[in-house]
This record gives structure tokens, sequence and C-alpha cells, in this order.
């Protein structure tokens, strides 16, 4: 058990760029809406609600030598994370650009993060990357980071637990190589069904099976407002979200599951307790409109009491 976790976090930390229509959604034609920008990233959101959890962290990304990545660095040093990150004078900063409808589901999202693949397999390889991983309790990636790098970064950390983030259901391959040395994937429904090559009518026995028979030993498998499906050593389990008050934005909410829920597990908490930790933080990432859920330990703790206990998985 770890009372004072230490991570250290290697992926994205970006700009995120969210458009909500602002009345019903019209395919292919101009619809009015709202734009905003902020600091976003899979592993950054998650490590922003780790801290809020007690969580010590430090966050290895790349970004560019343009206005953007200032405003990443400043995003960082106000989240309390210790920034490790490499920048490139000559390229552009990654950008996340992502369309909403009015009710904050998502319509399509926009990725422009060529530096990722160019530069993270060379980041990886730097001396540095060895004593910072040896200077933490755990690792936290997400499959922004090109096949190669993943490789990499698991054959470091070889002895301490290694969590990662899905991203999309394209990115989400980049992780089969090293699946068997990772501690616990998050991922939503359509990328667990990629990751283990099933049908979209696959029913969460048929997800969990084939998440495992791709070699993955622990997971978290989220759907909407629906069941949270979770699967460890101990077996399967579902647990029901509880409706949000409001909706203001769902981007980001399963990155705030993640890093609460990897917060409570370095607390020694199984999974199935964990993942109740995320899901709270994950409730009050959607209700907030800010990109940054700034939760207290009292509106935690009354987001805490109405999530339901795992039920198991037959």
């Amino acid at each position: 058990m770890l009372k004072s976790a230490k991570i250290l976090a290697v992926g994205g930390a970006h700009i995120d760029r969210r458009g909500q229509v602002s009345g019903p959604y019209v395919p292919a034609a101009s619809n009015p809406g709202t734009m905003r920008e902020d600091v976003g990233g899979g592993v950054f959101n998650a490590l922003r609600s780790a801290v809020l959890r007690g969580v010590s962290a430090s966050l290895m990304s790349v970004r560019g030598g343009d206005a953007a990545a200032d405003t990443v660095s400043r995003a960082i040093a106000e989240a309390g994370i210790a920034d490790l990150s490499a920048v490139f004078l000559d390229r552009t900063t990654p950008s996340y650009t992502a369309l909403i409808d009015r009710e904050g589901e998502l319509i399509v999202g926009f990725a422009d993060m060529a530096l990722y693949d160019l530069a993270f397999p060379k980041q990886i390889r730097r001396s540095k990357v060895r004593e910072v991983i040896a200077a933490a309790d755990a690792v936290f990636c997400d499959a922004n980071l090109p096949t190669a790098a993943l490789e990499r970064l698991v054959s470091l950390a070889a002895g301490k637990p290694v969590f990662a983030i899905a991203i999309s259901p394209a990115k989400i391959v980049r992780l089969k190589p090293v699946l068997g040395d990772l501690a616990v994937v998050f991922m939503n429904r359509r990328e667990a069904i990629a990751l283990a090559d099933l049908d979209a009518a696959a029913s969460p026995q048929d997800i969990v099976d084939g998440l495992r028979r791709a070699g993955l030993k622990s997971g978290v498998v989220t759907a909407g407002g629906g069941p949270m499906l979770g699967f460890d050593e101990a077996g399967a389990f579902s647990i029901l979200p509880p409706p949000p008050r409001k909706v203001a934005d769902v981007t980001g909410a399963g990155d705030a599951l993640a890093g609460a829920t990897v917060a409570a597990l370095l607390r020694g908490l199984p999974l199935r307790v964990a993942l109740r930790d995320g899901i709270a933080a994950a409730t009050l990432a959607i209700e907030s409109a800010n990109a940054v859920p700034e939760f207290t330990t009292a509106s935690f703790a009354e987001a805490l009491a109405l999530v339901p206990d795992a039920q198991e998985v037959a």
C-alpha cells in the first residue's frame, strides 16, 4: 500500500478544442454553436484527476515551438505536475478538436498529432527516462505513443505497475504487443471491441473473454451512461454510474475516471472498489463546465456516496 504514490505519465498533453452545437445537429450543414479551447490529452487529463486525489505526478510529453506550447506548459504547472516534456522548436504542438452535440455527446473528433509518432520513440530512449522511471511508483501511459515507444517504456518499467488509456479504436491496437505487461487498460466499448476483434453485438462476457484472450489481465470498459465493466484476476463485475445532475461536457470524463481509479489502486484498493472513485471523478467532470473539474474532498465524497457497489458479471 502506498500512502502518497508517485506517478510518471508518458503521453498526450496538447490543445483541446471543443465545438458544441447549440441546436439539433444537422449533418453536412452549417451548425450554430460555440468553440472553446483548453489543454487536454489522455494522461494529462488523468493526472489532473489523480493529483486531486493526493497523488504526486510528473509528465513526459512532447510539444512544438509555438504559442500553443506555452499554453500547455502553463496548464501543466498550474495542475501541480512536474513537467519533463521535450520541446521541438520547428514543430507544431499537437491538438485535438472535438465537435459535440447540445447534449454533450461526441459527433466527431479530429486529431492533429504527428509529433507524437515522430518524437516519442526517440524520447523514450533518452538516458533520463530510466532515472525518472526508477523514481516512480507507477507508470501511466496512453496510446498516443506508437508501439515501439510503448514496448521500450514497458521494458524500462519492469517490476512497476503500468496503466494505459486507449485513446481511440484506431490507436488501442498499438497496445497489443504489451498487453500482458499492463496492470490495467482503460477503454470504452468501441475500443474494447477493436482490441478484442469482436463484433458490435458482443456481450459483456464476450468482451471480457476476448480481452483476456488478447493477453490483458485487467481492464475497465466504459459505456457512456451505461454499466461500466471491469475485470481482474478475481473475476468480472459491472457498476452502473449514477446519472449526473447536469451534462456540461462528456469530453475527458473517461480520463478523469482513469486517473482517480489509478490513485485508488495505488492506495491498495481492489479494482472493483477503486473504480467507484473513478466513476465519482467522471461524474464531476461531466457536470463541470471547466476543462478541469476542481472538486473538493467534500464534493468528491458526495459524488462517491451516489456510486453503487460492483455487481458480479455472470
